[in-house]
Formats: structure tokens, C-alpha cells, sequence
């Protein structure tokens, strides 16, 4: 976690907003003041006030770009039919913008209580009922919703939970994906195997 990320575009907004999650990553969101993310950036507040007046408008612009293939797999998933074959893209397409916004991710997994509070917290909940509204059947019982959602938490889990194990990051995110079409094949025919 020390290490400076890859800045994702060379503009200052992008630097302030790759130098702000490292540190919210690094020390928690409360700890984090914007005088450190000017310091860390060498400019000054009056500088990173110009782009961010408070620490939550970084974030909730960090959270815009990095989730905007989440709503734009939202839009796509909505004018889908619900076939298996359209809920294993979604799974897909959801693990790519897993892996895209991990640093996000991380972020919101250390920061659970924080993310609760703020304005994103509201709208990471809605989205994610969102998403396993798109891989369920509409008259689904009771055990097959809990397979969906537990799907996406396997995803999550991909990136949270096997942090920590050994193992290659992208093999993990992909035993992880393994699962959760398993589970959504599983909830779209009951009759197939576990």
C-alpha cells in the first residue's frame, strides 16, 4: 500500500484524486487531511481547492470515474434479455470493473464506516441491488437470490478477502469469477449441477 499508484491520466485532477486514495487507503479517510494531499502532491490547498473543496468531492470524483463502467453494465444489463449466456457477461463485464477500480475497492473495505456515512455508501448499495436484479429471475426463491448476491460477493471477496492469500491477483479474480457463474448457472436452473 505505500507505493504511489500508477496514476490512471496525466491531469492534475487525476493526480489529486491517485494521491488522495492512496493516503484514505494508507491512514483512513478521517485521518486524512487536504493539507497532507497538497503536501504530497507539492502544490498548495489554495491549488487543490481550485479542483476539490472537501475531501468527500474528491471522493465521490474518484468514485464517478472509477464506477462509471458499473452503471454503463447497468444500462447494457437492463436492455438485455435474461438469458444465462447475458447474466455470464454481466458477471464478466462486472469483474473487469472489479479489477479496474480495485484501489477503490480496497479503499471502501477499509473504510466501511466511513463509506456508511458519506454520500457514495447510499449509491454502492442501490448499485449492487441494481446488479443481482440483472442475474436473478424475477419469481426467484428465496435460495437462488442468495446465490445471486452471493455471486457478487464472491467477486468482492476476489478482491477483499484473497488479499491476502498467496496467489496471482488476476488467478484469483478469475476462481473467483469461476464461482459466481457457477452460482448464477445454479440460480437460473435449479436442476443443473452444484
Amino acid at each position: 500500500m505505500g507505493s504511489t499508484p500508477k496514476p490512471r491520466r496525466g491531469n492534475t485532477r487525476q493526480r489529486i484524486q491517485d494521491v488522495a486514495l492512496e493516503l484514505f487507503a494508507e491512514q483512513g479517510y478521517e485521518k486524512t487531511s487536504l493539507r497532507e494531499i497538497a503536501e504530497h502532491l507539492q502544490v498548495t490547498k489554495a491549488a487543490l481547492y481550485y479542483h476539490f473543496k472537501t475531501k468527500e468531492d474528491i471522493l465521490n470524483s474518484i468514485f464517478e470515474d472509477l464506477n462509471r463502467p458499473v452503471e454503463e453494465l447497468l444500462e447494457w444489463g437492463q436492455e438485455q434479455p435474461r438469458t444465462l449466456e447475458t447474466k455470464k457477461e454481466i458477471l464478466v463485464r462486472y469483474s473487469e470493473a472489479l479489477r479496474a477500480a480495485a484501489p477503490l475497492f480496497v479503499f471502501m473495505q477499509e473504510n466501511q464506516a466511513t463509506v456508511r456515512e458519506l454520500s457514495i455508501g447510499h449509491t454502492i448499495k442501490h448499485r449492487v441491488i441494481a446488479l443481482v436484479d440483472l442475474i436473478k429471475e424475477p419469481d426467484a426463491p428465496l435460495t437462488d437470490q442468495v446465490r445471486c448476491f452471493t455471486a457478487l460477493m464472491a467477486m468482492h471477496a476476489g478482491i477483499f478477502a484473497l488479499r491476502d492469500a498467496e496467489g496471482d491477483p488476476e488467478e484469483k479474480r478469475e476462481a473467483a469469477l469461476e464461482v459466481a457463474i457457477e452460482l448464477v448457472t445454479r440460480a437460473h436452473d435449479p436442476g443443473s449441477a452444484a
